[in-house]
């Protein structure tokens, strides 16, 4: 595999003569095409001693929820729409710029704390009817606990910016959230990237729709 264009044809449609073999910075190496499972990565030596990290497997990546300033490390479900090419969906290849779906519990978790309060009905439905079946007694008593009226004021203001926008909030009721990875998990070893919101996120699951319709 080379990087090179000397074998290519000029503008005008005439061969190149050769006047050189191939060197070794012309060099291109093999697509990682890494996919979902339990983590796998390989060191590649580099030029100048340097090191890729060449992921073969990946499982999970920090996502960053941009509207409210978060990240949180979460399990990467499966690969649900790709803009260059739909067999690494059917193959669930993650590469820079797919749309994956991710778990939602430690975003869920992250809001119910810092808001004290459920982040869709559907979750708080499933609160209620837990507490009702006594099964989550430590979390029911740990909102029991009195609060101080600094705490409690802080929590109020908070809540004034806890608006969410209502397809994550659809979203958070499933449990998966829609993300785009925009680390390069063949080169870094890593599938990390932000979840999707606003205009992205209505463009995308537009084109997912579109998909299923076909």
């Amino acid at each position: 595999i080379s990087r090179s264009s000397a074998h290519k044809r000029r503008a005008t449609g005439g061969h190149r003569p050769a006047y050189r073999k191939k060197r070794k910075f012309e060099l291109g190496r093999q697509a990682a095409s890494t996919k979902l499972g339990p983590k796998r990565i390989h060191t590649v030596r580099t030029r100048g001693g340097n090191e890729k990290f060449r992921a073969l497997r990946l499982d999970s990546g920090n996502y960053a929820w941009g509207s409210e300033h978060v990240t949180r490390k979460t399990r990467v479900i499966s690969v649900v729409y790709n803009a260059s090419n739909n067999e690494l969906v059917r193959t669930n290849t993650l590469v820079k710029g797919a749309i994956v779906q991710v778990d939602a519990t430690p975003f869920r978790q992250w809001y119910e704390g810092h808001y004290c309060q459920p982040v869709s009905k559907k979750t708080a439905a499933r609160a209620a009817a837990a507490a009702a079946a006594g099964a989550d007694g430590a979390a029911a008593e740990e909102k029991d606990k009195p609060k101080s009226k600094h705490c409690t004021r802080k929590v109020e203001e908070r809540k004034k910016d806890s608006k969410i926008d209502p397809l994550l909030e659809t979203q958070f009721g499933a449990g998966r959230l829609y993300a785009v990875i925009s680390s390069r998990p063949g080169q870094v070893g890593r599938a990390d990237g932000y979840i999707l919101e606003g205009k992205e996120l209505e463009f995308y699951i537009r084109k997912l729709r579109a998909g299923k319709h076909k």
